[in-house]
Order: structure tokens, then sequence, then C-alpha cells
């Protein structure tokens, strides 16, 4: 009974890795929006590059680039735009929101604070395919009035059907699922 329900895991094992997998992503395509927000925590640009990407094509005006301290006395935001102007968008496509935040709960609270100043009703928040369910929980149930879209920058290593495949995949798989349940408990 064991080697056979041993065996009905291991063959299913495609299946199941790929659902929790795919149950870290719930986004939707980007919408237009009064500003577009790209959260920090992304050091491959994939999350710039998408959010310069939708200011060119109109999806909103402006991109609110969140940015803590700590790399070597910089701000993550500045990084992050320098990178994107490197790229060829313009650096007007972007506002700096340089913050101490250690977490997506008080990252929230910075620019939840900003959209506030700029009169923001409506926003496509840009972060990486596995952070945007947890993100999307935290930024509906700190601004219920706000209109959030969730889009999903594409990760360079995890790919919700495969990422148990790839070392730094597993890892981020196992930390982002860590911090789900952390959610979940309150944490």
């Amino acid at each position: 009974m064991i080697a056979v329900l041993l065996l009905l895991v291991i063959v299913t094992s495609h299946f199941w890795l790929a659902a929790l997998g795919g149950y870290l992503v719930r986004a939707s395509p980007p919408v237009h929006a009064d500003m577009i927000v790209v959260l920090a925590g992304d050091f491959s640009g994939n999350r710039i590059l998408m959010s310069g990407d939708l200011v060119r094509r109109g999806f909103a005006p402006k991109a609110l680039v969140s940015g803590p301290s700590g790399a070597y006395g910089l701000h993550e935001s500045d990084l992050a735009i320098q990178f994107a102007v490197r790229h060829g968008y313009p650096e007007s496509y972007f506002i700096a929101l340089p913050n101490d935040s250690r977490s997506t709960k008080s990252e929230a609270d910075e620019v939840l604070a900003a959209l506030a100043k700029w009169h923001a009703h409506s926003v496509d928040i840009v972060t990486s395919n596995y952070h945007t369910r947890r993100a999307g929980n935290i930024y509906h149930a700190k601004a219920p009035g706000l209109e959030i879209h969730m889009v999903a920058a594409p990760d360079t290593y995890f790919t919700p059907d495969g990422w148990w495949k790839d070392r730094d995949a597993r890892k981020t798989f196992l930390l982002e699922w860590m911090k789900t349940v952390a959610t979940w408990l309150g944490m």
C-alpha cells in the first residue's frame, strides 16, 4: 500500500508541484490606471523594465518605483530607475519612492501613502509572478477603496510549472511559501 501511494505521488508530482507553484501567481493583464507601481525586491530588472513598457504603451502616465535603502548606501528605486534609463526608457517615466521598508506590508504603507498624495484611484502593481498573490492580498486588505490590478513580471528563474527544476527557483518557491503562511498567521 505504501509503495503504491509512493508511486502515485511520483507519477503525479508534476501536477501537484505545478499547482503549488501556480497558487502563488494571481495576476491579470494591465489596465489603464492612474499610476503604475513597481514593488521592490527584483534585482534582475524585469519589474522596472515592464513598468517602463507599460508607461510607454500608455497604461499610466508615470511609474512609482518603491526602493528600500541598503545596497551600498543607495536606494533600490534609484538603482532601478538608472537601470531602466540604460535600457532606453526616459527618466521622466519614473517617480522614485525611497523608503526603509523591509517587508511587503511595510512597503505597502509607504506606497499607499504616496498614492494618496498623488490622488491615485487605480493602479497597476508590477511585481514578480510568484509575488502577485501575497502582495495583492496585502494591498487589497490595506486599501479596499483603491482599484488594484496585479501585473506579473516574469522572474528569471521561477515559472509556476517548472520551478522544481532550478535551484534558485526552488529557493524562491520555499521562501515565498514561508512568507505566504506567515501572512496567513498574521506575522
